[in-house]
């Protein structure tokens, strides 16, 4: 299995996205993912099935399907836990739902703060602040992410956390952390697919030496059901990837993949049916030709889908904006 550098350690590039698997199929959808060989699964607390993730690898051990040293295993601090005072916290609860005593890697999921939500009020506690009022709404922080960062270096200092990145940070960002990072950054996690290519970030990224994973790799197959992209928009349905596909006697979805793959990011495909799981992890019997992967990157239109400048306007009656 095709692997990338991150930190000091190994990770398997293509893993098991699990956000929007829902709590009542996630234990078996893991399971099914051991089995079919994944090693890498990305989680966070966020997603609301981290304990169900967690029967999920178990099981799988205890049938002898994999050891926990052989899984890396991914989870994510909530924007609500920003505040250095809650990180550990934070990560000490997705360690405890998910039965595991260290995570592989531990990220912040945005560089976005908001107001602390007790796990007893509410939990996950999502984005918006009081449910009770007339028009709920986030309510954010003023708390530095230089403090957050601090936070997670304690966790790698604790052994909760061998390695610690972040999501979703833009270049100025990654600049930023870059000054005052005593334990550097070993990941960044975007959105990237044929549609939002994102080259400069993430060569500033791997310029600093750290490894990037691309999430919805895929594009808007995991927006759809959300009403943040239409079928139109789905690059899978792009005549040169179908001839690509064709040519090489695979499918679009693996073209796309194994596009992500030789731009030398890890991919986190999400999807619970295990036909599925296995056509997206047998991606190493072709290799994409230069001219392939130049048109393949002809497509980016910038388009992204997970944008908190849109949706937190639409769903949670407050625009904030982090891009541009």
């Amino acid at each position: 299995m095709q692997s990338i550098a991150v930190g000091d350690q190994s990770m398997p590039a293509v893993g098991l996205g699990l956000w929007k698997i829902d709590p009542a199929n996630v234990a078996q959808a893991v399971y099914d993912a051991i089995e079919s060989g994944y090693r890498h699964l990305d989680s966070a607390a966020d997603y609301g099935n981290e304990a169900q993730v967690g029967e999920g690898i178990a099981k799988a051990i205890a049938d002898g399907l994999c050891t926990r040293e052989e899984l890396w295993v991914t989870s994510k601090l909530w924007n609500t836990y920003h505040r250095p005072e809650h990180v550990a916290a934070a990560c000490k609860k997705s360690l405890d739902d998910l039965g595991l005593e260290y995570f592989d890697l531990y990220l912040v999921h945005f560089p976005i703060a908001l107001k602390y939500v007790d796990f007893a009020d509410r939990y996950p506690p999502e984005w918006l602040y009081d449910l009770s009022a007339a028009e709920p709404r986030m309510a954010s922080d003023a708390v530095p992410l230089s403090d957050t960062w601090g936070a997670m270096e304690g966790l790698v200092e604790q052994g909760l956390a061998r390695q610690i990145g972040v999501c979703n940070y833009n270049t100025g960002l990654l600049h930023d952390l870059m000054s005052y990072a005593r334990i550097r950054p070993a990941m960044l996690q975007i959105e990237s697919h044929p549609y939002l290519t994102q080259d400069a970030l993430i060569r500033t990224a791997q310029d600093y030496g750290m490894a990037v994973t691309a999430f919805s790799p895929l594009g808007a197959s995991s927006y759809l059901e959300l009403d943040m992209a239409t079928q139109q928009e789905s690059v899978l349905g792009e005549r040169v990837i179908a001839d690509i596909a064709q040519e090489y006697g695979v499918s679009v979805a693996q073209v796309v993949l194994r596009w992500g793959l030789q731009r030398n990011t890890a991919v986190i495909p999400k999807t619970g049916k295990p036909e599925r799981l296995k056509e997206n992890l047998d991606l190493s019997n072709f290799a994409l030709s230069d001219a392939h992967m130049t048109a393949i990157s002809a497509l980016n239109k910038n388009r992204r889908f997970n944008d908190p400048g849109v949706f937190c306007a639409d769903a949670f009656n407050t625009f904030h904006a982090i891009y541009d």
